[in-house]
């Protein structure tokens, strides 16, 4: 049984620190609170939602592909699972037993996140400039890149204006799509440990509790 328990440990650790890391962010004490994260519930998933202006600084090449966005939702995952026409039980254990990548899901949206998602739990929570700089970098360094240091362009997304991407990291049981958005919200300042933080509900639920009004 003790080994039982160590081989998890090391496990969750494992999951812990696979790539892309978190980014601590630097703390100034007397900063305002002025970027807007939105954090969106899709069920089995959370997507994560900024201002495009905010980060089009960390990924410049999005300005030239979505020159109309106001907001990006992001989310992250498996190649195979995510990008599949079909879910089946085989698409979901390759996903957990064996992955083949991972790959990021980008929506340029038109409007904000509450109103391009009607009648879904969207909970949003205000960011300093500390915050807001360590989180873009996480997402931009949840892209692949080429030799040129390129996004690496894959099929087209899910819904709306979308594209998938070449991701950092390996999916698997304790490296979820919802560990790499609580990853995302610990690079944002949140105070969470993503070890365990597998369902969208433990990661909406998180926020819900801990969110930050914005100061201006």
């Amino acid at each position: 049984m003790k080994s039982i328990g160590l081989l998890f440990v090391l496990f969750a650790i494992y999951g812990c620190s696979g790539k892309p890391l978190v980014i601590k962010p630097d703390v100034e004490a007397d900063s305002s609170r002025t970027s807007k994260l939105y954090v969106v519930s899709h069920g089995w998933h959370v997507g994560l939602a900024l201002a495009a202006e905010e980060l089009n600084s960390a990924l410049p090449d999005l300005k030239e592909w979505f020159s109309g966005a106001e907001y990006y939702e992001l989310g992250w995952g498996d190649a195979g699972f995510y990008q599949a026409n079909e879910i089946t039980s085989g698409v979901t254990l390759q996903a957990i037993l064996w992955s083949q990548g991972a790959v990021v899901h980008l929506v340029a949206l038109p409007v904000s996140p509450d109103e391009y998602f009607p009648g879904t739990n969207v909970v949003d929570t205000c960011l300093t400039p500390e915050e807001l700089d360590s989180l873009t970098q996480y997402l931009s360094n949840s892209f692949t890149r080429d030799e040129s240091g390129n996004l690496i362009e894959l099929k087209r997304g899910i819904y709306g204006d979308s594209q998938f991407y070449e991701g950092e990291g390996r999916y698997h049981l304790l490296n979820t799509s919802n560990k790499w958005a609580a990853k995302a919200l610990k690079s944002a300042g949140m105070a969470l440990s993503p070890t365990f933080k597998l369902t969208a509900d433990s990661v909406m639920g998180f926020v819900e509790e801990n969110r930050k009004d914005c100061t201006r």
